[in-house]
């Protein structure tokens, strides 16, 4: 568990599956976006399974009364690319500098378990996402996108030495 703004960022388990899905969805939803259950978002019914134990991370930001209020996954893709998803925060967050936060601890995370590059799809709508993915350096990316997404980015990944 780290400590992020006074907000606590820990790894997800099953049992956060509902309220994941919940968040997930929900801001899906607020976006015009449709959640897809049976396709592009059935990871987050076993989120050990599709996160942890194929070697990436899943983790929920929670709040001081225990209730999770965001989101972050790193799905492995092969050996030395990882794909970011799922990153969402419920709109009471939102603008206070917990993505940025977030998402360089989640990019150190990234590092830490070995991967060299991080890819994303997105969708334009989400305009703050995609201004906070390429502040970090993600470039855009063309070529395959799913179903709902329509931009692809990536993040080549410094060695550590």
């Amino acid at each position: 568990m780290t400590k992020l703004q006074g907000f606590t960022v820990r790894e997800a388990t099953n049992a956060d599956g509902g309220r994941v899905r919940e968040i997930v969805f929900g801001v899906l939803e607020e976006y015009g976006l449709s959640p897809e259950p049976g396709g592009i978002d059935r990871d987050l019914y076993d989120i050990e399974a599709s996160y942890i134990r194929r070697g990436g991370s899943f983790d929920v930001l929670v709040d001081e009364q225990g209730s999770i209020v965001g989101t972050v996954g790193l799905y492995p893709v092969d050996d030395s690319t990882v794909e970011l998803r799922k990153m969402y925060f419920l709109k009471q967050i939102r603008g206070k500098g917990l993505g940025k936060s977030l998402l360089s601890r989640t990019i150190e995370r990234a590092r830490e378990l070995g991967f060299e590059r991080i890819t994303l799809e997105t969708a334009s709508v989400l305009k703050e996402a995609i201004g906070l993915y390429t502040s970090f350096g993600f470039a855009d990316q063309p070529g395959f996108h799913a179903d709902r997404c329509d931009r692809s980015f990536y993040l080549d990944l410094e060695k550590r030495s």
